[in-house]
């Protein structure tokens, strides 16, 4: 009775749409029941799954909404659970490709990432934050609340115990798949461990979004997806469009160690191509699971770029961030930077084309304040009415809901826009 009411369904939707591609989007949502492999989770996914039971669509991998390596009634029953917000599992794929079952509700939750903090807090789900790394903990300016629960450590090899004592219902880390193999290994079935990377540019909003489903604060991740998206597409991609590539700026980005470069794969490599640049280090070999790497002096001055970009690293070495409102330090490491042995005939420094960044703009969920500014410099006048420090501070107030002013506190880049 069930498969021949299902038939007749199936057949009358056939007659209404003898095709059901997935919608344009800019990424795939990855959450096992997105079956048509598009944004979000809806109808069109139940029907997807109905054409593959019945042999009218090839499967996909996150058809498999029970993941249980079979597609049939069941995956339809769970991908309507979800739609309604009802569902008592979900799996996912996280940022280190690790296949994650969930179980839901969740109520506690531990972060081990400022990065990740910052994206729970887009999705005003940090009250069900129990526990926290300490590179929350030290960015007390940034993270009012947060910074003053218990600590758990450090975000690379956090004390299992103090985790286990807190009763996490989820773990949320850094991207390095060992990093989540490794806590899996040491916890309860009970507590789900998650990996995210969540300052890069192409995996920013499906991150979001997964933690909208997760956190059952769905509405909150799609506002600030859309604003993320609207702002990267219409206010930088559609103006960078108009250049060619033989006209686009070439970008050596530098990691916080003194030569280290960013390749593909990494946050500095796509906001760099986000921005119009091109990364002249982009294929380079990297380090396993890091996609950075050590670069020869000449190498780089063989290279000569036209833009230099260096990420500075500023939570507590009072030398900018949130913390800091005096931009000398920022103006020491620029010209620390620039008398690097042979490079007085760089194009990038006898054009004075160097510039700083924070690096809590540069690999979170604000990169693409990041990308205005980097737009900015690498086209000024194309982005002439272009103000990362306007798009920062609506970020600040409406997303992280945080009081501060920008027009009186903070150091993020080096020099100034005003006296570039």
């Amino acid at each position: 009775m069930q498969l021949k009411t299902l038939l007749g369904l199936t057949a009358i939707l056939l007659l209404f749409c003898c095709a059901l591609p997935a919608a344009a989007s800019d990424y795939t949502l990855e959450i096992f029941g997105n079956a048509n492999e598009d944004d979000t989770i809806n109808m069109q996914d139940v029907t997807y799954t109905e054409l593959i039971i019945l042999e009218y669509r090839d499967e996909t991998e996150l058809a498999d909404a029970k993941y249980d390596s079979k597609i049939n009634m069941q995956d339809v029953t769970q991908i309507e659970l979800i739609i309604l917000g009802n569902e008592k599992e979900l799996t996912i794929l996280d940022s280190a490709d690790r296949t994650v079952t969930v179980n839901k509700p969740l109520e506690r939750t531990v972060v081990l990432s400022y990065a990740v903090a910052e994206a729970i807090k887009i999705v005003k789900a940090d009250e069900e934050i129990v526990g926290v790394s300490s590179d929350i903990t030290i960015r007390t300016t940034f993270f009012p609340e947060l910074s003053e629960l218990p600590s758990v450590g450090v975000d690379d090899n956090p004390d299992v115990e103090k985790i286990l004592e807190l009763n996490p219902d989820i773990v949320c880390t850094g991207r390095l798949q060992s990093m989540g193999n490794d806590l899996e290994a040491k916890l309860p079935d009970t507590i789900a461990v998650t990996c995210w990377d969540t300052g890069r540019v192409d995996m920013m909003q499906n991150n979001v979004m997964i933690l909208g489903y997760l956190l059952d604060k769905r509405d909150e991740a799609e506002q600030f997806c859309s604003f993320y998206q609207d702002y990267i597409n219409e206010m930088i991609g559609e103006r960078l469009s108009e250049i060619s590539e033989s006209d686009r700026q070439r970008v050596y980005l530098e990691h916080l160690g003194d030569y280290m470069a960013f390749t593909v794969g990494s946050s500095g490599h796509e906001l760099c191509l986000a921005a119009g640049g091109i990364n002249i280090a982009a294929d380079l070999p990297d380090i396993p699971e890091k996609p950075i790497v050590k670069v020869d002096q000449e190498w780089l001055i063989e290279e000569n770029p036209d833009v230099i970009v260096k990420m500075v690293y500023c939570s507590n070495s009072g030398n900018c961030g949130y913390c800091e409102d005096d931009p000398h330090g920022m103006k020491t490491l620029r010209e620390d930077l620039m008398s690097r042995s042979g490079w007085a005939g760089m194009t990038a420094v006898t054009t004075d084309r160097v510039y700083m960044i924070d690096r809590d703009l540069f690999g979170s969920t604000a990169n693409f304040v990041s990308i205005t500014y980097v737009a900015k410099w690498l086209y000024p006048d194309l982005f002439e009415d272009l103000d990362p420090e306007a798009f920062h501070q609506e970020y600040l107030t409406e997303y992280q809901r945080l009081d501060y002013d920008l027009s009186e506190h903070g150091v993020f880049v080096y020099p100034p826009l005003e006296e570039v």
